[in-house]
């Protein structure tokens, strides 16, 4: 099978798609033809249909990826059958009829996610002053604070919507766990990929190893690339 030339990007809560800069830059210099989503962060629903639009518009098969929340939405997503290959950075890895909140029981807490604070909408909003120390800890100072004043908020019901559908049970997927992380704990990512029974690569980042990791990010994604 020839190699796979497209990917799909999928950012996480509190990002946008340009948390994955880093990553797109490289892959585009190895001829690499990349989407990166914007997820409304409204809803499980909404960031699968928004992904889905993206799908659409590639051309051959895809390697679909997902950072974080976008873990949950790639699940989903990935059934697309222009999807090849799964790679999950850091990211949740629901089941079918399961969703976000429930994969809790696995692991032990996150002391990272204290920094998120709903407000009137029900909109979950990450402390600025938090964001460094907790989620990108091994990012310059002055990227994380960029990514702090560009956040976009996510809407607590993301992580009580159940998947419809779990692409890892059908598709070879890879996953980027890392082992510094205060946002989503080391050991529940170490669960979510033995029960997917992805290939795993394991770095000393933070919870942003799109950003702090993205060569390891790429290594990876053109590993997928190539199995796919």
């Amino acid at each position: 099978m020839a190699q796979i030339k497209n990917v799909v990007l999928v950012h996480g809560a509190f990002t946008d798609g340009s948390s994955w800069t880093e990553v797109i830059v490289r892959l585009q210099a190895l001829g690499y033809t990349v989407t990166a989503v914007q997820n409304p962060l409204t809803s499980l629903a909404d960031d699968v249909a928004a992904t889905r639009r993206v799908l659409k518009r590639q051309d051959g098969p895809v390697v679909l990826v997902g950072h974080s929340w976008g873990g949950a939405v790639i699940t989903e997503a990935g059934t697309a059958p222009n999807v090849a290959a799964l790679v999950y950075v850091s990211a949740l890895a629901p089941d079918q009829g399961e969703a976000v909140m429930d994969l809790q029981r696995h692991g032990p807490p996150s002391p990272g996610m204290q920094g998120a604070k709903p407000d009137a909408d029900g909109l979950l909003w990450f402390d600025p002053a938090a964001f460094h120390d907790a989620l990108a800890a091994d990012v310059r100072l002055e990227r994380a604070q960029l990514l702090a004043a560009t956040q976009q908020p996510v809407a607590g019901r993301c992580f009580a919507d159940k998947l419809s559908g779990a692409a890892w049970r059908d598709k070879p997927s890879w996953y980027l766990l890392s082992q510094d992380d205060r946002a989503l704990a080391p050991e529940l990512q170490a669960w979510m990929a033995q029960r997917m029974k992805a290939s795993v690569v394991t770095v000393p980042s933070s919870h942003m190893s799109l950003i702090s990791h993205a060569d390891d990010v790429v290594r990876l994604v053109e590993k997928a690339a190539r199995a796919g």
